[in-house]
């Protein structure tokens, strides 16, 4: 009896989520996830949907979101999809592009961008640089900078935005304009959050030859990541290989 009464307890914990899955309508994969790994799986699925309903707190989302990614990464493209079908406005347009290039599919959001950005929305700014940063990912950096000098007549260059900095500096260093880039890169990476301008810049001091400044730069990016949020330190790693790959 004593031998039988943890099962029983974890089967019981199992019954109970998956009635909750199918209450809630919560994706039926995680039916199988708590049935398949009993325990663990149950486990999972509370960190990853009940705890932040019940808790509401930024921590207790992050972690749920973690973990639904982990199980599903495709999760966010299909919702995005799946609205967009249904619904093929600008915003959705601008979701799904954003997702698919998430996932590397960036031959789709630029399409996207390009058929959001028409009409009353060809000088809608964040489809702009969308569509600019789709445009570099395909290496068609001559368009991309073209999108990008539009958008800098619509704003007052007093508020260049450094997001669009990044931008310009990776289409001049695909075209070959280094010295545009260099400057680019400076204003991007003493700007920007996160680790993806400083890696960049790292990498792209690298490609012409000045290792020990790319080296200063990848210093800066280990004491960041050593200061970062745990939750952020899987983005800001892979962003720290970028770097680390260039100045070799």
């Amino acid at each position: 009896m004593l031998s039988f009464a943890p099962f029983g307890l974890v089967l019981i914990f199992s019954i109970v989520l998956c009635v909750h899955v199918v209450r809630t309508g919560q994706q039926m994969y995680w039916l199988w996830i708590i049935l398949a790994f009993q325990g663990i799986g149950g486990l999972i699925y509370v960190i990853a949907v009940i705890l932040p309903g019940w808790t509401g707190g930024r921590t207790a989302r992050r972690i749920g979101a973690a973990a639904r990614e982990t199980l599903d990464p495709e999760r966010a493209y299909r919702n995005a999809k799946a609205a967009y079908e249904d619904t093929p406005t600008v915003a959705n347009a601008m979701r799904l592009a954003s997702a698919a290039s998430d996932h590397g599919r960036h031959a789709e959001a630029e399409a996207l961008y390009a058929a959001a950005s028409q009409g009353v929305h060809a000088e809608d700014s964040a489809l702009l640089l969308g569509h600019a940063n789709a445009l570099i990912e395909l290496g068609r950096h001559a368009e991309a900078l073209s999108r990008l000098q539009h958008l800098a007549t619509l704003t007052d260059k007093g508020l260049r935005t450094p997001q669009a900095a990044l931008a310009e500096a990776r289409a001049y260093e695909g075209l070959g304009r280094m010295s545009d880039a260099q400057e680019a890169y400076e204003f991007a990476a003493g700007r920007l959050p996160g680790m993806e301008a400083l890696a960049r810049y790292a990498a792209f001091l690298a490609h012409v030859g000045r290792k020990a400044e790319a080296a200063e730069q990848l210093a800066e990016i280990d004491r960041r990541i050593r200061r970062a949020d745990p939750y952020f330190r899987k983005e800001a790693r892979a962003w720290r290989d970028l770097a680390a790959q260039a100045v070799g």
